[in-house]
């Protein structure tokens, strides 16, 4: 069970350090790329940055649903329901978002996706608080 605990807790305290870099400097200094290099821009990050997290985002949702339905309290729950929420801001706000940009900047675009990104950055910091209360 420890490892269980820790594997979860390694994949969400970093992916609550990847969200916080991307909210308050990768997403914001999009808008200063060069329009012209921009459609390449976009598509890099987006190949790089699934490379980076999908392991981490899978484990996690893996290990905190396991959790959730081998030992269904408040912490296992709210934890699970937590990365259902990401999971949902991912596909249904923050990708959306990426689909536009990666046709070429746009301003609305750009404000949507740094916008609707502050659910993701609120619920990994609330994750992670749950994960280190639950090694605790």
């Amino acid at each position: 069970m420890r490892a269980v605990l820790l594997a979860q807790a390694a994949a969400t305290l970093f992916m609550t350090g990847i969200i916080w870099f991307v909210q308050v400097v990768h997403y914001p200094l999009m808008a200063r790329v060069d329009r012209s290099g921009f459609q390449a821009y976009e598509t890099d990050h987006a190949r790089l940055t699934t490379y980076l997290v999908v392991i981490p985002m899978i484990v996690e949702l893996l290990l905190s649903f396991y959790l959730a339905i081998r030992f269904p309290n408040a912490l296992s729950l709210t934890g699970a329901s937590l990365v259902g929420v990401i999971w949902c801001s991912t596909f249904l706000l923050q990708v959306p978002q990426h689909d536009i940009l990666r046709e070429g900047f746009q301003p609305f675009a750009h404000a949507r996706l740094v916008n609707s990104n502050w659910i993701r950055t609120i619920a990994w910091s609330l994750r992670a608080l749950l994960v280190l209360y639950s090694l605790h």
